[in-house]
């Protein structure tokens, strides 16, 4: 029998990793996607978001959530069970698709898929890295000495290489394929520049592709063929020379708010709000009365995207939820106050 492919997307929060797996759901073209789904916080938001698609391929039977930490640190107790679990449905997966948090490293899930139970069934037919075209532009997770002598200044418990600059560069080293995502920001010299940033630090083989609103083809996302778990010694990580990583410079956590009445007045606060306590991300639902759907917001540092992405169950309570995340340290009552 051949074996089940399997693509791994990684890439740093915000990235757009979320919004490329509902594109992929909804064009599907028959073919019986399984997602998993390792979500960094306390509230599944981005299997929430997947399945709001309403598209077959996000059907919930084939979209299983990871929550209890980093994929990469808990693989023999939660990513290898599920795999072996989805393997055993009486109709398997055609194909799995692994969204990884943005803190994981994308090596030790390759190395996964050489466990002795799924080895000889599944195959990861490819690392896919995704970038936050904007971010990069304006200097953010970019491998400077600069920039890293001043985020260890900032942080007096770190004495290592920061962990962000180490997981993006990890998640370039191990990738078949770089997505460099929302090039729709970005004027042409900005453009032109991240991505030779980007093609220097590409392992060999790797290939650069761009996408604006996260409009990459099925085809080019899956069918790679690398089987990436025979060819680890080409996929270098910070943590080989380690033997581990943890995330204690990162938290997490899911505020409840009120009914939100002008979700464009709530945008621009949010907005304010996470620029001024330099918040990495939040992402969440919002309650707005007099509608009958939920309100999806996702946002990255001065960004906020917002749409209603489906309606409210019969029987779900409404309420708003947004999981906000950051450095150790960020001060999650006075943003919620702040948001009030």
């Amino acid at each position: 029998m051949s074996r089940i492919p399997a693509t791994v997307v990684t890439g740093f929060l915000g990235a757009g990793k979320t919004t490329l797996l509902r594109k992929l759901a909804a064009n599907a073209k028959g073919k019986r996607l399984a997602f998993v789904i390792n979500e960094f916080g306390e509230l599944g938001m981005d299997r929430e978001l997947l399945l709001g698609c309403a598209e077959e391929g996000c059907a919930p039977g084939r979209v299983v959530e990871l929550a209890n930490g980093c994929i990469c640190c808990t693989v023999a107790d939660d990513f290898l069970p599920t795999v072996e679990a989805l393997l055993a449905l009486p109709e398997p997966p055609d194909h799995i698709v692994v969204e990884t948090s943005g803190l994981a490293l994308p090596k030790p899930l390759v190395q996964a898929f050489n466990w002795p139970g799924i080895k000889t069934r599944t195959t990861v037919d490819g690392v896919v890295a995704l970038v936050d075209g904007p971010a990069l532009a304006a200097g953010r997770f970019a491998a400077d000495e600069a920039a890293l002598a001043a985020q260890r200044k900032a942080d007096p418990a770190l004495d290592h290489e920061d962990p962000i600059e180490e997981v993006f560069e990890d998640q370039l080293a191990c990738a078949d394929l770089v997505v460099l995502t929302k090039v729709d920001l970005l004027d042409a010299p900005a453009r032109a520049r991240v991505e030779a940033e980007l093609r220097a630090k590409l392992r060999a083989g790797a290939k650069l592709v761009a996408a604006a609103h996260g409009e990459i083809p099925a085809a080019v996302l899956i069918g790679l063929g690398a089987a990436a778990e025979d060819d680890l010694a080409t996929r270098p990580s910070h943590a080989d020379a380690e033997g581990e990583h943890d995330h204690d410079d990162f938290d997490s956590r899911a505020l409840a708010l009120a009914p939100v009445a002008d979700p464009a007045a709530f945008a621009a606060k949010l907005e304010a709000v996470l620029v001024r306590h330099d918040a990495l991300r939040a992402k969440g639902f919002l309650d707005v009365p007099g509608k009958a759907m939920r309100l999806a917001v996702q946002a990255v540092g001065p960004r906020v995207e917002r749409y209603f992405d489906r309606a409210w169950a019969p029987g779900e309570p409404r309420a708003s939820r947004l999981v906000v995340i950051g450095k150790k340290g960020i001060d999650f009552d006075k943003i919620r106050a702040e948001l009030a």
